[in-house]
């Protein structure tokens, strides 16, 4: 008899730990359910224009010729680049901006299986320069190489701004008052107000023309305007008071 009396003391004692672990947990949990119920997420952005300091130009120039020509070819290539390089240096631009790659040699496809060969020979050129305007009016004036026998090709024209990831950390600050300022009218409506900020997140960093609206969800870089507008957003939750 004192055995069962004692398994149901046990019994009972269990079965009220659980009953106050049972309690505390629901209440734990509704109490989480409310700390949320009493936040608002809010998206933010901050808008700035800048000016590209950072022009990168890609050209090439070639010559096609017959696989008798091989050597006379390659001779009128390095002929063709000192003429580049010395035209680019007399127009202004330092060597070490200046890049030029090994010649490249690809033979001409043709319909004619009985036509002759031929091979065109190539060599790019880049050029990076922080004088984005000094770039920008080589690359439209190429006619002295032309008119010296190259065979010149300007390919395309980048515009950068080296100082974005400096610029995106100052734009955030902006981001989360505009998140704020969204956030209190909201608030408003509801006889609230916004109390601490929980936690905040970036999104991704466009950089788009003036004026422009097509941004993506992935982000954006637009290289071919010098004139350009920075911007970031961030996902921000407060709390409600």
């Amino acid at each position: 008899m004192d055995k069962n009396f004692d398994k149901i003391i046990y019994t009972g004692i269990i079965l009220g730990v659980c009953f106050i672990i049972g309690i505390s947990i629901n209440a734990g949990l509704n109490y989480k359910a409310k700390q949320l119920d009493n936040t608002l997420s809010v998206t933010g952005s901050a808008k700035q224009q800048i000016t590209s300091d950072t022009a990168k130009w890609r050209s090439s120039f070639s010559r096609t010729i017959s696989p008798s020509e091989l050597n006379s070819g390659y001779s009128q290539m390095k002929s063709d680049e000192k003429l580049v390089l010395n035209f680019l240096k007399e127009n202004g631009i330092e060597e070490k901006d200046i890049v030029v790659s090994p010649v490249a040699m690809n033979q001409n496809f043709k319909y004619d299986p009985n036509a002759p060969k031929e091979y065109d020979l190539r060599q790019a050129v880049e050029v990076q320069s922080n004088d984005v305007s000094k770039v920008t009016q080589i690359a439209k004036n190429t006619q002295g190489l032309i008119q010296k026998g190259v065979i010149f090709s300007s390919d395309s024209l980048e515009y950068y701004y080296s100082k974005l990831p400096e610029l995106r950390v100052t734009m955030l600050s902006d981001a989360i008052k505009d998140a704020k300022a969204r956030a209190q009218k909201i608030a408003e409506s509801s006889g609230k107000s916004v109390g601490a900020i929980r936690s905040a997140s970036m999104g991704v960093v466009q950089v788009l023309p003036v004026n422009s609206v097509e941004i993506t969800d992935y982000g954006s870089y637009d290289t071919q305007t010098i004139e350009k507008e920075v911007m970031v957003t961030v996902k921000a939750l407060f709390i409600l008071k």
